[in-house]
């Protein structure tokens, strides 16, 4: 039975397989990794990774695809599927053990994704994901420019980039309106204090025509004076916006407010 990619869960399903080669390349796959994969769709990555690591565990939304995947995978030992929203799911408890997160994430919900395997995955060492070229600009952009953000800040306060492939539109079924690429990047550090700073880098953007400190404020977390004292201990001035500050200045400046 031909199953239809849908739309409105931003599937877009793998069709040229020459692309896993390299995701393959770009993840350092290895025998005794346990591999976390999100939206695999009707399943080519799975089984590629099914190869080449210890254990799969494949979370998908679309139960439409449960016939294709069991008939695929249910003989298959190292391979979990998992049906349910991975936003909603825990997922240290769905992968215990995942060492890496390799995936085609569907195009709405890959930065919630990202973001929150930052902490919410501690084991995580590496992450090998497909998405929309400009979120994966996104990841590692840098600070003054459009395309810098929370989402920058974040994924770069833990991990750094080792990896890059422009993918073509071509690799997809329905082809995108949107261009594509492989991003790789693996952990290096976590802040002792990560869920407090992550809480101020994204009040600071949440307002980002506004001053950090006006948005500080607006955001309820602190009142303007006391942001822009914490502004001056850090060497910044009261008019700084959140896209000059590099990523480590937020750590600095969520220590400063106390």
């Amino acid at each position: 039975m031909r199953v239809s990619p849908k739309k409105h869960l931003g599937q877009h399903f793998l069709v040229d397989e020459n692309i896993l080669g390299v995701i393959g390349r770009l993840a350092e796959l290895d025998r005794d990794d346990v591999v976390l994969e999100i939206g695999p769709g009707l399943g080519p990555l799975t089984a590629f990774l099914a190869d080449r690591v210890a254990r799969v565990v494949a979370v998908e939304l679309d139960r439409s695809l449960e016939p294709q995947l069991s008939e695929r995978f249910g003989a298959v030992a190292n391979v979990g599927i998992v049906f349910g929203d991975a936003l909603a799911l825990d997922l240290a408890a769905v992968a215990p053990g995942a060492t890496k997160l390799v995936a085609n994430l569907p195009y709405n919900v890959a930065t919630p994704i990202v973001v929150e395997s930052l902490a919410g995955l501690p084991r995580i060492g590496r992450w090998c994901v497909m998405v929309q070229r400009e979120v994966a600009d996104r990841f590692f952009a840098v600070p003054s420019t459009k395309a810098y953000g929370a989402v920058s800040v974040l994924v770069q306060l833990v991990t750094e980039r080792v990896g890059f492939h422009p993918v073509a539109r071509t690799v997809f079924r329905p082809r995108p309106n949107v261009d594509s690429a492989l991003v790789a990047f693996r952990r290096t550090r976590m802040p002792d204090d990560y869920a407090e700073v992550k809480r101020v880098v994204e009040a600071a953007f949440a307002h980002r025509r506004k001053t950090l400190a006006n948005s500080l404020e607006l955001s309820g977390v602190v009142p303007r004076g006391i942001a822009v004292a914490a502004l001056a201990r850090i060497g910044r001035g009261a008019a700084v916006r959140a896209e000059e500050l590099a990523p480590d200045d937020f750590v600095a400046l969520r220590r400063a407010l106390g």
